[in-house]
């Protein structure tokens, strides 16, 4: 269940490292209220950054403070079991705000993480979140940011990962799972998280060596596609079919 919401924050912070910036102390801004927000929300809130908003079908909500574990405890509860609005979030913590029928994307915020439903962000938002100080977007989605929305980030220069990189925790976990189910073994929660980071960070480095362009500036998106392609290629030639 938690899988691709730590996945996400696990490559999202390497995104960071390689630009010299640690994921600690930043503020960050994430849509939906399913088990990749709400995930990404509390492993954010694990690794020291800050998360201030949660979206729902109907709006959502503006936490300055941050969203600490006693108030995403909350969230939980009030989605998960009571099947509530995310604007209730606001009754019991009065400081925070809600905003109907809009997305969180107007924020002032490090780090954007879309992760609620395809094309939620699109390119008037991708530009209003640079012109914010927004300085790294990683997909939580698939295919939460239009095409235009793409390429605003890359034109900025700025850390983007696409969905087929940066959410790939849940399906990895899948992995894991049948690993254990075939062997007969049993690991422990922590066993599981430590190989999910491990997936995560070898994500990113795939994607680092084959995305780097000339100028240093790496290109997700690409190396994505090309880490991707020379996988599927690798397991063809290995059985022959090549």
């Amino acid at each position: 269940t938690q899988a691709t919401g730590y996945g996400l924050l696990y490559l999202t912070a390497e995104m960071l490292k390689i630009n010299g910036k640690d994921i600690a102390g930043k503020t960050c801004v994430v849509s939906g209220a399913g088990n990749v927000a709400i995930y990404a929300i509390e492993k954010a809130y694990q690794l020291g950054a800050k998360p201030v908003t949660c979206s729902d079908s109907t709006g959502w909500i503006y936490d300055p403070e941050g969203i600490n574990e006693e108030k995403l405890a909350y969230i939980m509860e009030l989605k998960n079991i009571f099947r509530g609005r995310i604007r209730e979030y606001v009754q019991k913590y009065p400081t925070a705000q809600y905003f109907e029928g809009k997305r969180p994307w107007s924020v002032k915020c490090d780090i954007a993480m879309p992760c609620a439903t395809q094309n939620e962000l699109n390119e008037e938002e991708a530009k209003t979140l640079l012109a914010n100080g927004c300085i790294c977007v990683a997909e939580g989605a698939n295919m939460p940011c239009t095409p235009e929305a793409i390429e605003a980030f890359q034109n900025a220069r700025i850390p983007y990962s696409p969905g087929k990189a940066s959410n790939a925790g849940g399906v990895a976990t899948s992995g894991l799972e049948m690993t254990q189910n075939s062997m007969r073994l049993k690991w422990t929660r922590e066993e599981v998280d430590a190989n999910l980071r491990r997936i995560m960070t070898d994500i990113h480095e795939a994607c680092k060596k084959y995305g780097t362009e000339e100028d240093g500036y790496v290109n997700y998106v690409k190396g994505a596609n090309i880490a991707g392609f020379i996988k599927v290629a690798e397991a063809m030639m290995a059985q022959g079919l090549v």
